[in-house]
């Protein structure tokens, strides 16, 4: 990875956080807030995570943050392409985590589709 380049699929930048956050549609469940913006002019989907204290310790944010990244990978990166996705974790999701990804991918699964995700992206 070159100095300066961020990861690819990925959102890093608070303005990139902002645009879908005022620009995007969002829709709240028991663990997650999840926030789609289609049209970032880009060829893939890019996801954005926001996991704070109030979730755990680091371990507990580390491992949800890598069950959310797995889930959208295996469900939708395809599908949402030229999207931004943010999720964002509530204080509660440490449960979701601790239930594995097949809880994460029923949640994420359930968010994105009450947010219109299979009406937009390229993949539709």
């Amino acid at each position: 990875m070159a100095t300066g380049q961020a990861r690819r699929g990925r959102i890093s930048r608070a303005s990139e956080f902002e645009r879908a956050y005022k620009r995007g549609r969002s829709v709240g469940g028991r663990h997650l807030v999840v926030y789609l913006f289609a049209g970032n002019g880009l060829s893939e989907a890019r996801l954005g995570l926001s996991v704070s204290k109030r979730v755990g310790g680091a371990v507990e944010r580390n491992r949800l943050k890598r069950l959310i990244r797995e889930a959208f990978r295996l469900n939708w990166a395809e599908r949402l392409r030229g999207c931004d996705v943010v999720v964002v974790a509530r204080a509660d999701s440490a449960r979701l985590a601790e239930a594995g990804l097949s809880a994460v991918q029923a949640e994420l699964d359930g968010l994105l589709g009450k947010a219109g995700a299979g009406e937009v992206g390229e993949g539709r």
